[in-house]
């Protein structure tokens, strides 16, 4: 299930934020530029209570610093602007020391803190993307940035290009000198270090037992260049142990430019995985009869704005999986939007789309949010002859979406859903060796069709605090078993589902404490058709995800900001809001994974 605010089209974004001196106390009259290389700036001045903001922003990299008389002038930094997303920005600046005869302090003294949050979204973003400033989230934070952002009545002040005379000044800094391009253009560079280990357990007691879950080292990157057309990003990551293995991928987009609005914006990404396992698990080493396991994938995703009130939106993917008999992996997307009337914000969307979801590809394909990792866990078919078959998911959907004021936006759907071979995964089931947290075993349950309803809201509650509620009702109906029901009536028997009435209710909260400079994003799922794996019969439950980023401000010295980050989960699926509705309620017993370390981001 897909719903209509993953596929929201709104063509500009918002910037807004807040000026503070050093002390915490908002700053009146100071002025902030956003700029793009090789394009025009603009101008903001911040109110009586710091505050300021930029509307109506093409999206893209842009350039932002603030200049007060009196204070030091503030480090450039870059925040990326989505379409129909509102970023949040808070910036401090120093006093200037008295008498030192200087108008302004060197740029390099200045504090920085950046926070991304908002409801937004774009009808071309897919699950490769690769942002600006690659930031741990969460599924749920990827379904916030999803829904549009309504208009927020904020009575700030923007000041257009030559709408003020401090422009001048900026202006002969920005051409002083050749040097001084060159440098802008590095300061544009966005890039993340992630250092982290990962393990997981079943009781709290596994933390200590040695044979649980081994602790595995992570190490992740990514470096992001945005142009004036577009941008470029490249990320990775690795682990090394019993299970060596690495992801590496590249995305390529281009923006819309104001000069042609009416043109259309792409993306282009490329992916590659591999898997090598050195353990001695037995069902692992046989099911990787080559050694090893390699994956890769092309997507590409476009949008047509044919009309200020008409979008369409087209999308493909193509993967290869070397484990599979069948290597040749397809999916695409066709969704068209249209905006009820000028002056009413209500939309309407029709989606169709095609998936086809290998087993273990949530071990190889990058998440579109939340916690990269490469391949962590080994998976082998529930039978010895088992022989292992993608997920195929076909969806039309039809939905609309009306912010409603007081920073709500809810949306409502209606969908349709054909599964053939749908996915069971069984953790600590096996008919030849004991449980095992970093091995499962895959599975069909057979095929269904689903029909079902749901409606979502979404609130900017305040400051940085983000919160959404999905609620989802889905009749479903069995059409014929799989080869694998005789094992499955045995290990897990409520997998073995026939019609019936699934329930869900998926909450999320994340923002930023100002105070303690602290990120978080919080996830809890309720359902009432959860796999027990030993009972007849589905029974109710609750998964979450947790996940928080503390900033170490003693280290801003290095002009780097750096993070220690916590995690704790048992959902197993990364994207809850793509494909069957039973993707996640089939994932039997799954463990709990966690993952600390430092992230270090310039």
């Amino acid at each position: 299930m897909q719903p209509v605010a993953a596929t929201t089209a709104t063509p500009k974004g918002e910037l807004h934020g807040i000026i503070r001196d050093e002390r915490g106390q908002p700053l009146q009259g100071a002025v902030i530029l956003a700029s793009v290389l090789g394009s025009s700036s603009m101008f903001a001045r911040s109110d009586r209570d710091g505050r300021f903001a930029f509307r109506s922003l093409p999206p893209g990299a842009y350039l932002v610093r603030a200049f007060l008389n009196g204070y030091v002038t503030s480090r450039g930094n870059v925040v990326q602007v989505t379409a129909g997303a509102r970023q949040a920005w808070e910036i401090s600046l120093n006093r200037a020391g008295e008498g030192d005869g200087e108008e302004e302090a060197p740029a390099t003294a200045a504090t920085t803190r950046v926070f991304l949050a908002g409801v937004g979204g774009t009808s071309i973003v897919p699950e490769t993307t690769v942002p600006a400033e690659p930031h741990e989230t969460t599924e749920v934070e990827w379904r916030l940035k999803q829904l549009k952002r309504p208009v927020l009545k904020d009575a700030y002040t923007v000041i257009e290009r030559d709408a003020h005379p401090f422009e001048s000044i900026v202006a002969a800094r920005e051409s002083a000198s050749m040097s001084t391009r060159l440098f802008a253009l590095f300061d544009t560079v966005n890039g993340q270090v992630n250092l982290l280990t990962t393990s997981s357990f079943s009781r709290p007691q596994d933390l200590f037992d040695a044979t649980a879950g081994t602790p595995r080292p992570v190490a992740y990157g990514s470096v992001m260049v945005p142009l004036a057309t577009g941008d470029w990003a490249i990320r990775g990551s690795m682990t090394e142990g019993d299970i060596a293995s690495w992801i590496l991928a590249g995305s390529s987009t281009r923006r819309r430019m104001p000069s042609h609005p009416s043109s259309h914006i792409y993306q282009v990404g490329l992916s590659y995985a591999t898997q090598r396992y050195q353990g001695v698990n037995a069902e692992a080493l046989a099911a990787m009869r080559d050694g090893s396991r390699n994956v890769g994938e092309i997507s590409a995703d476009d949008s047509w704005t044919l009309h200020p009130r008409l979008v369409l939106a087209t999308g493909g993917r193509y993967a290869s999986y070397d484990y599979l008999a069948d290597r040749a992996l397809l999916g695409g997307r066709f969704s068209i939007a249209y905006q009820v009337a000028p002056t009413d914000p209500l939309r309407l969307r029709l989606t169709a789309s095609h998936r086809e979801l290998a087993p273990g590809a949530e071990e190889f394909v990058a998440p579109s949010a939340g916690l990269w990792l490469p391949p962590e866990l080994t998976f082998s078919p529930l039978s010895r002859a088992g022989v292992l078959r993608p997920e195929k998911v076909d969806v039309v959907e039809l939905s609309g979406e009306r912010p409603v004021g007081g920073g709500v936006v809810v949306a409502v759907r209606a969908f349709r859903q054909q599964v053939d071979d749908q996915l069971v995964t069984l953790f600590g089931s096996s008919l030849r060796s004991g449980p095992s947290l970093g091995h499962y075993r895959v599975a069909s349950a057979g095929d269904f069709e689903n029909y079902g309803w749901g409606f979502t809201v979404a609130r900017h509650v305040s400051g940085s605090v983000e919160a959404t509620l999905d609620y989802t009702m889905t009749d479903t109906q069995r059409r014929g078993f799989s080869t694998d029901a005789r094992l499955l009536r045995l290990l897990a028997p409520d997998v073995l589902r026939r019609d019936e009435n699934v329930h869900d209710l998926t909450a999320s909260v994340n923002g930023r404490l100002a105070v303690t400079a602290t990120r978080f994003v919080v996830v809890y799922k309720l359902n009432n058709a959860y796999a027990q794996g030993v009972t007849r019969r589905a029974e109710p439950g609750a998964r979450f995800d947790v996940q928080l980023n503390q900033e170490i401000p003693f280290l801003d010295f290095t002009g780097a900001r750096w993070e220690m980050l916590m995690g704790v989960r048992n959902l197993f699926r990364t994207d809850l809001f793509e494909g069957s509705v039973y993707d996640e309620l089939l994932v039997v017993r799954p463990p709990k994974r966690i993952t600390g370390g430092v992230t270090v981001r310039f």
